[in-house]
């Protein structure tokens, strides 16, 4: 138990082993996700808080058994940008009586875990008016009898797990016959389930490139008010050794408007712009962590557009990325495809005129996703698809010709899986 508590310092994320492939029968191969992490805690008896956004409840286990059970009243839309963030987190600290900057609301019992996210009461403004809504703004709304029990059996530190979706298991035939490409390694493979179709080499680790930009625009998303205004300076542009039109010395933008050029035209003059919100050391700093929390093991961060070939990671990770975008983050993927997320008002960016380098935008199975390119990566891509009602990545790394990788591994999966 705790009262109020500071911490200079956002905790590490907690880790896992490095064994990430689970069978589920004697030939088929699935991909560890956080379910499988509630399961790992349990066998080895770890007092942690569960946050279960599937089924809306919020579970304390101590020891390896539930000491105590209570509903989630509200969480964040996923298909705005107030989704609930997953992952793996630990409580950095409480507050009897917290308050929001972002939506001026007190907070009863509030447990904070990460970035903007909270755990908390039910939230009134300063005038005594409760809030409201069927939805949060991402935090985790209990009823104030629910929160203070969970506040009172809580400690700093304690790992707090959160769940988007479990695990959806769909029985697949094993095809022996893998397709051929180009990529020195791939992965294709079933989001809602884990369940691995074709991989070569998905553990390596390679330079990705603007796959980067990826999770800067999640470490951006949820860390600033997007509403936010930034104005454009010439030691921002420097940075990004490119030039993007309409990102000029002087213009004030919103921080969701450089999203646009950032996830569709792959500016790294965005992406050196978006870090400057939190200062660049850390912003890469909440990359790495924000990976490792994710399942992400084996990706390293530098800097927040890609260019440098020290961004690197594997096919495996780039699939928890994809995943947590899916599940979490949607509207990122949304603007991948060139389409408008008008939650915070009008778009600065004339979208018409930003060159999408994401290839699939026509393909209306296409779900979203991103591609990258510097010399020392070849192509890079992390495409979501939709397979009748399974979403299915294709992810690809040192590609020497990312269209024809990626048709051929389609066409196979659609031929020997949902024919």
């Amino acid at each position: 138990m705790f009262y109020e508590a500071k911490i200079e310092k956002q905790i590490d994320s907690v880790y896992l082993s490095d064994f990430f492939f689970l069978e589920k029968d004697n030939s088929s191969v699935y991909l560890k996700l956080f379910d499988d992490v509630k399961e790992e805690y349990l066998l080895t008896k770890k007092d942690f808080l569960e946050v279960n956004l599937d089924n809306m409840k919020i579970r304390i286990f101590k020891q390896g058994s539930l000491i105590k059970e209570v509903p989630i009243l509200a969480k964040g839309d996923i298909n705005n940008w107030g989704g609930s963030a997953a992952g793996i987190y630990k409580i950095i600290r409480g507050y009897k009586l917290g308050y929001s900057n972002i939506a001026d609301v007190y907070m009863p019992y509030a447990l904070h875990y990460y970035g903007k996210y909270y755990i908390h009461g039910e939230p009134y403004y300063p005038w005594g008016e409760k809030l409201e809504s069927p939805v949060s703004g991402g935090c985790l709304r209990l009823e104030n009898e629910d929160a203070e029990s969970i506040f009172q059996l809580t400690d700093l530190n304690m790992p707090v797990l959160v769940i988007d979706k479990e695990k959806d298991y769909t029985d697949y035939k094993d095809v022996f016959q893998k397709p051929k490409v180009s990529a020195e390694s791939f992965l294709v493979a079933d989001l809602d389930s884990g369940f691995i179709f074709a991989d070569k080499d998905s553990f390596v680790s390679l330079p990705i490139a603007s796959l980067t930009k990826l999770m800067t625009a999640v470490i951006i998303a949820e860390n600033v008010d997007l509403k936010r205004s930034l104005s454009i300076k010439q030691r921002m542009l420097d940075l990004g050794y490119g030039a993007t039109e309409g990102l000029e010395v002087g213009k004030t933008f919103r921080t969701i408007e450089l999203f646009y050029p950032l996830l569709i035209e792959s500016s790294n003059d965005a992406a050196f712009a978006l870090s400057w919100l939190l200062g660049q050391e850390k912003t890469i700093n909440l990359m790495n962590e924000k990976a490792k929390s994710i399942l992400m093991e084996n990706t390293s961060f530098v800097e927040p557009s890609g260019f440098d070939p020290a961004n690197t990671s594997t096919a495996k990770d780039l699939f928890y990325l994809a995943r947590y975008l899916l599940n979490n983050r949607y509207p990122i993927l949304e603007i991948t495809k060139g389409n408008k997320v008008t939650s915070f008002g009008s778009v600065g960016f004339d979208i018409e005129k930003l060159w999408n380098k994401n290839i699939f935008i026509y393909d209306p199975t296409f779900i979203g996703g991103k591609t990258g390119y510097i010399k020392a990566s070849k192509q890079t891509a992390v495409f979501l698809f939709k397979f009748e009602q399974r979403n299915i990545a294709i992810i690809l790394l040192g590609s020497a010709d990312l269209r024809r990788d990626t048709q051929k591994l389609y066409i196979w999966l659609q031929k020997n899986y949902f024919n």
